[in-house]
């Protein structure tokens, strides 16, 4: 860059100090350099321009501190602007996609994980509500351990004129497993409930978390004292729909790398990761233990076995242990991150897989028609807390919706209504 040649200095005037002039004169051709150097160095982009903060380099892991976020490689950097809170950040997508949005599913459907079921009051608007939806059967899971409990939902039912709407599952009471007599007792129950008409049996969530054996000790879900009520399941040809641990976050450590933090944070009974708590896989363990041990058995694994975030073990226990089968409830979030893989899971496995929803709330339902029916991208799911992430369709084929939607339900529930059905 070439620079004007400056003026030579005047002589100071009489009574000036020449010590300061001379000072001044000597700065300014440093100064001009100075400057001309740097709008050199920012027009190559050699020097930063401010952008909200000063840089401070990763810690040793290469970790940015708390409060600030990766920059350019090797520098992170605190906003200018306080950031909201992640309750807060609502980001609007700037994204245009197609959108097909489903509120009737394609094909008639069993929900076989509710916990909802008729009554006087409600049946007449539930069979209304179903219908839109194109839900042929609700299957209420929480039936009651008591055949009487059992025995009287059912009539209900059937004398109701909606008789092939809804379904019954039973239950076990599991405290105090291996006393004198249990056994026997679950058993007959189990056998009253089944005359009674319950279809199945419904194992909650508390066996191997809450529930204690005779002795005290948490009841493990394949502690040998429950074998006669898995035989009694075999024999009377019930499935056993069974709930075992929560997702694998609400194992871990509750720290902001945790992918379910705010549902933790909302929902303190969720959190499993106290001392002396069961772990995760400690529980999916003793589950699958006690699958491959009772072969006869058909096993339902609720929330697809809490196996939806790793398809390549999912895929390992079904092919280990034939006399399991999956269904979907509560984990769409899951399918729907990862459309290519799930796509090609529920593909293979076609016959293996079930629809269920858990919570019954109909503005819900039809999240799941659009993932499974439709190739949408990048689309909301429908409770922010379980998952911060947008979902894709996986825009299954006719032959898998159908087998998911209710065929495989009705091949693996004997006490399902076996015709009407499309061919």
């Amino acid at each position: 860059m070439s620079m004007a040649r400056l003026p030579a200095p005047r002589r100071p005037a009489a009574g000036r100090r020449q010590g300061k002039v001379l000072r001044m004169t000597s700065v300014r051709p440093s100064l001009l350099g100075a400057i001309a150097i740097g709008v050199v160095a920012i027009s190559l982009g050699l020097l930063a321009q401010p952008r909200g903060g000063a840089s401070v380099p990763p810690d040793t892991n290469g970790e940015c501190p708390p409060g600030t976020t990766e920059t350019r490689p090797g520098r992170c950097q605190k906003p200018e602007l306080p950031p909201p809170s992640i309750l807060d950040y609502r980001p609007r997508s700037t994204l245009v996609t197609e959108q097909h949005l489903v509120p009737r599913a394609k094909f008639p459907v069993v929900d076989i994980h509710s916990h909802t079921g008729p009554t006087p009051d409600t049946i007449d608007r539930l069979v209304k509500e179903l219908d839109a939806l194109n839900v042929r059967v609700l299957v209420n899971l929480s039936g009651g351990s008591s055949p009487d409990a059992i025995k009287q939902k059912t009539d209900f039912i059937r004398a109701s004129a909606h008789a092939d709407r809804f379904r019954v599952f039973a239950n076990v009471n599991w405290d105090g497993a291996g006393a004198p007599g249990w056994a026997e007792k679950a058993v007959a129950d189990l056998e009253a409930s089944a005359r009674n008409g319950a279809i199945g049996l419904k194992i909650f969530k508390n066996l191997g978390l809450t529930a204690r054996a005779a002795d005290g000790s948490r009841l493990k879900v394949d502690d040998p004292a429950l074998k006669p009520v898995w035989d009694a399941c075999a024999r009377l040809r019930l499935p056993v729909l069974i709930h075992t641990a929560e997702p694998m976050e609400f194992f871990s450590p509750l720290d902001y790398r945790n992918e379910r933090w705010l549902e933790l944070a909302l929902f303190p009974s969720r959190r499993n990761n106290a001392p002396g708590q069961p772990s995760f896989e400690e529980l999916l363990a003793e589950r699958d233990r006690m699958f491959a041990a009772n072969p006869k058995t058909t096993y339902i694994a609720a929330h697809f076995g809490y196996y939806g975030h790793d398809l390549k073990r999912a895929a390992a226990a079904l092919d280990a242990m034939p006399n399991v089968v999956l269904e979907v409830s509560a984990v769409l979030y899951e399918f729907g991150r990862q459309p290519r893989a799930s796509r090609a899971f529920f593909s293979k496995y076609q016959d293996r897989i079930l629809f269920g929803k858990d919570a019954y709330e109909t503005s819900e339902y039809p999240y799941y028609w659009r993932v499974f029916e439709t190739g949408d991208e990048y689309f909301d799911y429908y409770r922010d807390y379980h998952a911060f992430w947008k979902l894709y369709g996986l825009e299954l084929p006719d032959q898998v919706l159908r087998k998911v939607y209710y065929a495989n339900a009705v091949r693996v529930t004997p006490g399902l209504p076996q015709n009407g059905w499309p061919r």
